[in-house]
């Protein structure tokens, strides 16, 4: 009697690929929640792509040192970003400036929009005196002295 091993019994004509080894349920759950991830992903990126970005105000040409903006590019009830500064003006006449940092998780504050200052990454709305209007931040942001200087605001 000879001894054959179960590669020696192989013909050419068994060639078929193997069937295919169930799924566990854990790689099943991590499977779909990698997909699930993934399309939430591309859709916060999506969102984020279609979000008109708003310029960083630069110092008006021949301005004095230390000049954040022109208090013209202020509007009333609103405000801007000029540079790692957040100038508002919520009442005319009356400017307050912030550094332009969240401080829930210290991310750069891009954009005042519809009477708030917005970050984009966690969602934080900060009033236009710097009180937070809606979490996660918990704290008010960090004042900046500033003053106008005939038509510019500037650094106190």
């Amino acid at each position: 009697m000879t001894s054959s091993s179960p590669t020696s019994e192989h013909s050419a004509a068994d060639d078929s690929p193997a069937p295919p080894r169930p799924v566990s349920r854990r790689g099943f759950v991590a499977g779909a929640g990698a997909v699930i991830g993934a399309t939430a992903l591309g859709a916060t990126l999506t969102a984020c792509g279609t979000e008109p970005q708003q310029a960083t105000l630069t110092p008006p040409s021949g301005a004095p040192e230390g000049t954040l903006a022109a208090a013209s590019d202020i509007p009333v009830g609103g405000g801007a970003v000029a540079g790692e500064v957040v100038i508002t003006q919520p009442t005319a006449g009356h400017f307050e400036a912030f550094t332009a940092k969240c401080t829930h998780a210290g991310c750069a504050l891009t954009a005042v929009r519809k009477g708030t200052i917005d970050c984009p990454c966690h969602g934080s709305k900060f009033h236009l005196d710097g009180s937070v209007a809606n979490g996660p931040a918990d704290r008010p942001l960090t004042k900046v002295a500033v003053r106008v200087d005939g038509p510019n605001i500037v650094r106190a």
